[in-house]
């Protein structure tokens, strides 16, 4: 585990946190000596690999939370507060794909797919970004995709490529509305094998979560407002 005393003073909550992605950033932040929040709708496999990642001496909690819903997002803060736990780092990685044309999405996919992806992670940067602001110190990171690029032909989906290009839109004008200290960026991870990329797909979550360590630990003089690849900007 990483000795940085600075690390160890400074909470990640990573949504989505239970698997794919999440998990692997997760275990990233906390083997560099963060202490890290796991939030996520299933807390069965939650707590088990908060279980298993503490057992291994990382200082992980795991924490409900469905961030399609408000109330969810009310309680999960409420609880955070009430045990003294600050957040510095978000990372919103929660992910939903429902398959087939705007024409074929049910009312309900369509309104998952916008709480998940934009009112969801808005909700809780309201939320939590605020505080950051004060301390003058925070990091926000949106987990998109290439799919919500204008540049790459927005692809993917009916409801997951334009979900996630809403997404991005939100990151550039939080950057605007957030001080610079509060540095808030999106990220592509690729084609990563994780339960919604399939077996096929040629990026580890281990390799896809690395940009989003790098993003969650960005230095005073760091970007933010920017649309990142394997640490490297993309078009929007």
């Amino acid at each position: 585990m990483k000795s940085n005393s600075s690390a160890k003073k400074l909470t990640a909550l990573v949504t989505g946190g239970n698997r794919g992605i999440g998990l692997a950033t997760v275990e990233r932040l906390a083997r560099e000596g963060y202490h890290v929040i796991l939030a996520a709708r299933d807390m069965e496999s939650a707590d088990v690999e908060t279980a298993r990642l503490r057992n291994e001496g990382l200082r992980v909690e795991s924490q409900a939370l469905d961030v399609s819903s408000s109330t969810s997002i009310d309680e999960a803060v409420a609880s955070l507060t009430s045990r003294g736990i600050i957040v510095d780092i978000l990372v919103n990685n929660a992910g939903v794909l429902p398959k087939g044309t705007l024409f074929e999405l049910s009312e309900k996919e369509i309104a998952d797919s916008l709480a998940v992806h934009v009112t969801g992670p808005l909700r809780l940067i309201r939320a939590l970004a605020p505080a950051m602001a004060q301390r003058r110190h925070g990091r926000i990171v949106n987990i998109s995709s290439g799919w919500g690029s204008f540049a790459e032909g927005l692809g993917g989906p009916g409801a997951y490529g334009w979900t996630k290009a809403a997404l991005n839109a939100l990151t550039l004008r939080l950057s605007r509305d957030l001080p610079d200290s509060v540095k808030v960026n999106a990220m592509c991870p690729g084609w990563v094998r994780t339960r919604m990329g399939g077996a096929d797909a040629n990026v580890s979550p281990a390799q896809a979560a690395d940009t989003a360590f790098w993003l969650a630990t960005l230095s005073a003089n760091g970007p933010t407002g920017g649309f990142f690849r394997d640490r490297r900007p993309i078009e929007w």
